[in-house]
């Protein structure tokens, strides 16, 4: 009889173990780890997690943190050898995730994240349509956690940067998201987003950091209001210097937005000890910010980026760079070179690389004198492109589509440097030569036109030119500079 009491006693503390419920528990050291990871210090912070997980075996936290740890390499370096050995943990993760309660909102939540960052690298390695069936899963789980958990601000976060996304999608795009039932605003993704970045709840404060990366992005990407997000950097003091990804997205910011100087300060001062992962994009960033400066350097963070990127988004944007470099050095036997090279290696995922190939294949150069200022507009050096410009005159280039480039960059200057007046006057002849040609200056004169009507108010004449721009046909960038005109009437309609 006592045997048979010890048996039941046995099986009973068996069972209570094996049911012990598994919890999601962001303790102190899963916030040390979290924080490593997105420091890129990623070995610090994989250390931590694997020290949680032999202590507290039932804590799922460190497994869903360890995501991010893989996302952010195979997202940035693209390395087809690494996605195949990771990608089995996707699944492995989301088993471990479902093993939590359904009764916490990390149970959904935690699932949702994963998936849309499998997403987001699915799509760098060219399986859109499982990254597309990835976000719906994803938008649906946050949608229905939500409405569980309706004060639980983490879901306000991704699905906020979903919703932006979504309302601003194409129109030669906007077939997927109406077939997947992804409804998207921009009024009510940003409402989300900013009530996520605006909430003291203890796991707003956990998550701050990342949010602010999706805020910037969003704020000058898709809504483009460059002055909020550069005030909002300001105010948030970010420490680039210690937090790698926050150095790489400020210079590439500063690389979309003009401010050549900044990027290259941050990058240049930030910590590079061997603590930090490495990233190729740091290469393709700073390359890209030193030839806007016309550095004679330059060059070099290019070459390493097209030397050792595995992947291939910015390869052909990349590799049209180095050809410019070496055409504005007088070297055409590697100008040549890099030409070539762009009609084989790299992808057509990004406007850049799709209108990379489409120079290549021409066979024509930019005209030298209008490529320097242009490359010094870019940077945000607006007085020394301004002074370059200003010593020749339209009249002086024989070429149509030099003609057309002259007025845009003239037009660009005067806009950049506050002169509306002057910039509305020659974004005007830019549209009206330029509106049926393949280059994209008449669209992008149309739309830089719109943000002018829009910061005065001028409501009528600033969705006139969005929708102009939406309307011209064939030309590079179209779908960045739609999504672009499609955001300036939505918030102008308050959509």
């Amino acid at each position: 009889m006592r045997i048979i009491f010890s048996l039941l006693l046995l099986l009973s503390v068996g069972f209570n173990v094996s049911a012990r419920q598994k919890e999601f528990d962001f303790n102190t050291r899963c916030e040390q780890a979290y924080d490593a990871i997105m420091q890129l210090r990623l070995s610090t912070g994989r250390a931590l997690l694997e020290a949680e997980k032999k202590e507290h075996p039932d804590n799922l936290a460190p497994y869903f943190l360890e995501n991010y740890a893989d996302f952010f390499p195979l997202f940035f370096n693209e390395d087809p050898a690494e996605y195949s050995k990771k990608r089995s943990l996707r699944s492995f993760r989301l088993n471990k995730m479902a093993e939590g309660s359904p009764d916490s909102p990390y149970y959904l939540y935690t699932q949702a994240a994963i998936k849309f960052q499998w997403a987001l690298i699915k799509i760098k390695f060219d399986e859109k349509w499982d990254a597309t069936w990835e976000i719906r899963k994803a938008y649906m789980m946050l949608k229905e956690n939500q409405q569980r958990f309706p004060n639980f601000v983490p879901n306000n976060l991704l699905l906020g940067a979903m919703q932006t996304v979504f309302g601003t999608i194409p129109e030669g795009y906007k077939w997927i998201t109406n077939i997947l039932g992804l409804k998207g605003s921009m009024k009510e993704g940003m409402a989300n987003v900013n009530k996520f970045i605006e909430s003291n709840a203890p796991e707003a404060k956990m998550f701050r950091e990342e949010s602010y990366y999706y805020y910037c992005y969003l704020m000058l990407f898709i809504v483009n209001k460059p002055e909020e997000t550069w005030d909002f950097l300001q105010r948030k003091q970010l420490d680039t210097k210690n937090n790698y990804l926050f150095a790489l997205m400020v210079a590439n910011l500063s690389l979309n937005n003009q401010k050549a100087a900044t990027g290259i300060k941050v990058l240049q001062e930030r910590n590079d000890t061997a603590e930090y992962a490495e990233m190729q994009y740091f290469n393709y960033v700073m390359g890209l910010l030193k030839l806007t400066r016309l550095d004679p350097d330059a060059h070099t963070y290019l070459e390493k980026f097209v030397n050792n990127f595995k992947g291939k988004f910015y390869v052909k944007e990349c590799l049209q760079r180095l050809s410019w470099y070496y055409y504005l050095e007088g070297n055409q036997a590697m100008a040549d070179k890099y030409r070539a090279m762009i009609l084989t290696k790299g992808g057509l995922e990004t406007d850049a690389d799709k209108q990379a190939l489409k120079e290549a294949k021409t066979g024509k150069w930019p005209n030298p004198f209008l490529l320097r200022v242009r490359l010094l507009s870019d940077g945000g050096y607006f007085n020394k492109a301004l002074a370059l410009l200003l010593t020749k005159k339209a009249a002086e280039f024989p070429a149509m589509e030099d003609k057309l480039e002259y007025a845009y960059r003239l037009g660009r200057i005067y806009d950049e440097s506050g002169q509306d007046d002057q910039a509305i006057a020659m974004y005007e002849v830019t549209v009206k030569v330029g509106a049926n040609r393949p280059e994209y200056y008449a669209a992008r004169a149309s739309l830089q036109m719109g943000y002018i009507y829009e910061k005065r108010n001028e409501k009528a004449k600033a969705i006139e030119c969005y929708q102009h721009c939406l309307n011209m046909k064939g030309h590079d960038y179209k779908n960045s500079l739609d999504q672009r005109a499609k955001a300036g009437i939505q918030r102008i309609n308050g959509t």
